[in-house]
């Protein structure tokens, strides 16, 4: 995900300081992964140095000075341009998982444990997604949805790859 163009425009709403920026990214983006300030504020200063936000004030505070930043029209031209291109399909035809079988195949570990302990971890992430899901607010269930999808996928593999195991492990020794 960028964050800068998601920055953009959650200020397209309206001027914020860093702090809000963060608390909203956070809430509708972040629950699994919360920015860092630190990420925050190197971001905010990119997009400062190339013209997408300007200051829109500057507030003394018990500590440092509250920069309350705004979006540019140029920021605005940008989310606009980002919103309506593609993302890139990710066809993950080289993933880690994939290396582990063969290579616990070519050093004659057994891969169908390897795949067992991967499937169980899988069946273990889609049930806690479940919970969420149902707790969760429309945003939330989407974003469940999502990632249940994903892991329902890597399942299927999960199990082809399992029926295939013989297979593999002839065409690996020839």
């Amino acid at each position: 995900m960028s964050i800068g163009q998601t920055f953009l425009g959650l200020l397209e709403a309206g001027p914020r300081h860093g702090y809000d920026l963060k608390r909203a990214y956070d809430d509708r983006f972040g629950h699994s992964r919360p920015l860092p300030y630190g990420q925050v504020y190197a971001t905010l200063s990119r997009l400062l140095k190339d013209g997408m936000v300007e200051l829109d004030g500057i507030e003394p505070g018990g500590g440092p000075e509250r920069k309350r930043y705004a979006v540019t029209a140029a920021g605005v031209t940008d989310v606009e341009r980002w919103l309506a291109t593609a993302e890139k399909p990710e066809p993950y035809l080289q993933n880690t998982l994939y290396t582990k079988v063969v290579l616990a195949l070519l050093t004659g570990r057994p891969a169908a444990d390897l795949l067992d302990v991967q499937r169980a971890e899988h069946l273990r992430l889609v049930r806690e997604l479940t919970r969420r899901k149902l707790t969760g607010d429309l945003a939330e269930q989407l974003i469940c949805d999502h990632a249940l999808f994903h892991l329902e996928a890597d399942l299927r593999w999960l199990e082809l790859t399992a029926a295939r195991l013989d297979e593999l492990a002839r065409r690996m020794r020839s």
